[in-house]
């Protein structure tokens, strides 16, 4: 039972280092380069669009058409929107074409503006697609005109924007009011009622991972969340009472959000299998937009509900709170670093009790395990009676042969929300730490805290017992440490950061246990 339950540690160990980290290429390398500002040949090409339309029944499905679109015209800017934190382009069919972030930590490797808007999929924000195929291919052809082709936000104020577009016995008037953070409002009004769709057009692509979610996001009315990833969309999937539509990466997002009565929705595949967002239009329609990065505190301000665009997977549960407490941290201390350090204690401090007695199982099976060899020894032939005296024996002493185990099997949740806060939290990008880090969201430049997070896991091994019978497992084991830091030299200095405090605290608490043990062992020699 002692070499069972050291292979179970052994393979424990040995599967979760392969599931994070030997799939690590597949999983973080981007799958799409940020857009900049110069345009390809590819996206200068017209593609087919995808028009989602409103048959008798009124529900909502796809249907297919190419619309005339002379594309030198299509890119050009009828009104160019500035405030201090964003810049946004409105081309000639009244859609927002580009949108530039202005803060010096948005800036990518060249040192350019980060570009949220991915002309390639030629799918764009406040795009209006009609159902009746004549007047949609005419709305892609003719030009809006804007009462005013400059916009001024200012911090304390808005701007506002009156497009007009005159198609053949249909007018259409986009009012769009823009303010300081990065929302807006647009009205869209029609001379008539016709069938239409607006969306918020295709994520940025600039942050695109296979690990962090990319993809649709939806609120229905009950305040569920649905989810569709890029790639698993395969059929249209209909929302009745949506609140919010939003698609994003792992760092921004597009969204639209109708959060008091709802909107009727749907995600459409496109031929890559990725979602496409659309909400069904009616006569004088109003609704709330967002283009930006996923900060918490900047969703928070327009409106509480809109901080659940951020999403941090199947642990969401899990990760939200942390992020709180790490929010809540970093406005305590003034430094994301500081914060996670701080959070990573508080952690360990909540799990000291799980933590404890796993260690002590492990100091009493090291002590039991001359013993336990004994009985390897004596009952070699007779593997029942073999399991029958040791399992006596453990219960005798009060010691557990997975004791080891299942406090690493519980942790294992908190450690994927951790992991998922600090991979997601765009917070950490651009925020600087001490001295050589100056970026807590990329790799540590000098790699410093991956040795560092390498050395004391190695340590905390050292004086970590095992009651290994197997040469081999204790081989693998030692190579662990090194293939940690193997992976973690690419990873963000943030979650490094966490591994390494929380190493140090794991051998700060070591090292109590082990002198417990030691004291114990003095005071029964002195009995003796």
């Amino acid at each position: 039972m002692d070499k069972l339950s050291s292979q179970t540690r052994i393979i424990i160990a040995t599967v979760l280092s392969f599931l994070f980290f030997a799939g690590y290429d597949y999983f973080f390398i981007p799958k799409s380069q940020p857009n900049v500002v110069s345009t390809t040949q590819e996206q200068k090409d017209t593609a087919k669009t995808n028009i989602p339309s409103t048959p008798k029944n009124e529900s909502v499905v796809a249907s297919a058409v190419t619309p005339s679109v002379p594309v030198a015209q299509s890119e050009e800017v009828i009104a160019v929107v500035k405030a201090d934190f964003y810049e946004m382009h409105i081309d000639r069919l009244g859609r927002v074409s580009k949108f530039y972030l202005n803060e010096p930590k948005y800036l990518n490797e060249s040192n350019e503006r980060i570009q949220l808007i991915d002309v390639s999929k030629k799918i764009f924000p406040l795009e209006l697609r009609f159902v009746d195929t004549a007047i949609n291919n005419e709305a892609f052809s003719l030009a809006y005109s804007a009462d005013k082709n400059a916009i001024e936000v200012s911090k304390d104020g808005k701007g506002v924007l009156v497009l007009t577009q005159s198609l053949s016995g249909l007018s259409v008037i986009k009012t769009i009011t823009f303010y300081p953070a990065g929302n807006f409002d647009v009205n869209i009004k029609l001379s008539q009622e016709k069938e239409y769709f607006v969306t918020p057009g295709f994520h940025s692509g600039v942050a695109v991972d296979s690990y962090t979610f990319h993809g649709a996001l939806i609120q229905d009315g009950d305040g569920t969340i649905k989810t569709i990833d890029d790639g698993d969309a395969k059929e249209n999937t209909n929302f009745t009472n949506a609140k919010i539509v939003s698609i994003s990466d792992k760092y921004y997002t597009s969204a639209l959000f109708e959060l008091k009565d709802g909107v009727s929705a749907v995600a459409v595949p496109d031929k890559d299998k990725n979602p496409t967002l659309f909400i069904k239009g009616n006569k004088d329609f109003t609704l709330g937009g967002y283009i930006g990065p996923k900060e918490y505190t900047r969703l928070y301000a327009i409106d509480a509900q809109l901080t659940k665009i951020i999403e941090y997977g199947f642990f969401t549960f899990i990760s939200k709170p942390l992020f709180t407490l790490l929010a809540y941290l970093h406005g305590l201390v003034g430094n994301w670093g500081w914060a996670i350090v701080i959070m990573t204690i508080i952690i360990r401090l909540a799990l000291y009790p799980l933590t404890y007695k796993g260690m002590v199982s492990m100091n009493k099976l090291k002590e039991l395990s001359p013993k336990v060899k004994e009985l390897q020894v004596k009952y070699a032939d007779d593997k029942q009676k073999l399991n029958v005296h040791m399992m006596e024996l453990y219960k005798k002493h009060g010691a557990n042969p997975m004791g080891g185990c299942l406090p690493i099997l519980l942790q294992i949740p908190v450690f994927f929300a951790i992991y998922r806060v600090l991979q997601n939290a765009i917070e950490l990008k651009g925020a600087e730490w001490i001295l050589w880090v100056q970026d807590l969201a990329a790799m540590d430049p000098y790699f410093v805290l991956p040795v560092a997070m390498g050395a004391t896991m190695f340590f905390h091994q050292k004086i970590t017992p095992t009651t290994f019978t197997d040469p081999m497992q204790e081989k693998i084991m030692k190579f662990l440490p090194l293939i940690f830091t193997f992976f973690f030299v690419t990873f963000p200095a943030g979650l490094t950061l966490y591994w390494f405090v929380n190493n140090l605290f794991s051998i700060a608490q070591q090292f109590y246990v082990n002198k417990l043990f030691a004291k114990k062992h003095e005071e029964v020699k002195v009995v003796k």
